[in-house]
């Protein structure tokens, strides 16, 4: 049987060891799906993506990419073993060019395949390409996520995961940034992301994990979750299913 991209088995974390945040929670995602984790403020949903990426503390429990447990992989190897990341904020380096941004980003690479690797990424993103030496902080909220994701895809990683991507961007530049992530997982990246635009999300994604107080209450397809009020009322704080708390 194939391995699934990625696995967590009964994972505990959180920032302190006595106070977890995520207890107990096993989640497998196959390859090739788009997963969007969803779930009330405070859920546990950032600590659980965070955890699995290496920036809060797993307390016990496992994570497994492929075949590989990278359980205790420093956070900043874990993009090496394959598994990239893009936090809600402080996802770029503002006071850096769009170009520099992604020459940095580079720099896990061998030397004689980062000019071809940026000028792949540019090909992809082409509102990065008109403007290169602009500085990162001077960008849209849209155009930033663009960067900060482009810097994630340098090593062409099997998994990328996404906190709130959505989060301060308007319907139009959502829709864009989605629109991204549905042809990146087309072209055979597992994706993974938290969100608080659940219509949005659910419209993209395979399937959908519920989180309730830092455990899996329900999951299914996406599908299945967009038109069921029932969960949305139960699970996610509303009446339908249109949006989640921000955690």
């Amino acid at each position: 049987m194939t391995a699934p991209a990625l696995r967590t088995q009964a994972l505990v974390a959180g920032y302190e060891p006595d106070l977890p945040i995520v207890r107990g929670v096993d989640l497998t995602v196959a390859k090739g799906e788009l997963l969007v984790l969803l779930g009330p403020n405070g859920a546990g949903k950032s600590t659980l993506v965070k955890a699995i990426a290496g920036v809060v503390p797993i307390h016990s429990g496992s994570v497994s990419l492929g075949e590989r447990d990278i359980t205790r992989v420093p956070t900043h190897r874990k993009i090496a073993e394959g598994l990239a990341f893009v936090p809600q904020t402080e996802n770029i380096f503002a006071t850096l060019t769009i170009h520099e941004n992604l020459q940095l980003a580079a720099a896990v690479l061998p030397k004689t395949e980062r000019a071809n690797k940026i000028a792949a990424l540019y090909a992809r993103f082409p509102d990065l390409a008109t403007k290169p030496s602009r500085l990162a902080g001077s960008l849209s909220g849209g155009q930033r996520q663009m960067l900060a994701v482009a810097r994630a895809l340098i090593v062409d990683p099997p998994v990328l995961i996404l906190d709130e991507p959505s989060a301060g961007l308007s319907p139009k530049i959502v829709a864009e940034v989605f629109a991204m992530l549905k042809t990146i997982n087309a072209d055979g990246v597992t994706v993974v992301l938290v969100e608080q635009n659940v219509k949005a999300a659910l419209a993209i994604a395979s399937r959908a994990v519920i989180l309730v107080e830092g455990q899996i209450r329900h999951e299914g397809e996406a599908s299945s979750l967009l038109g069921d009020p029932l969960i949305a009322k139960l699970y996610l704080g509303t009446s339908q299913p249109h949006t989640a708390e921000h955690q």
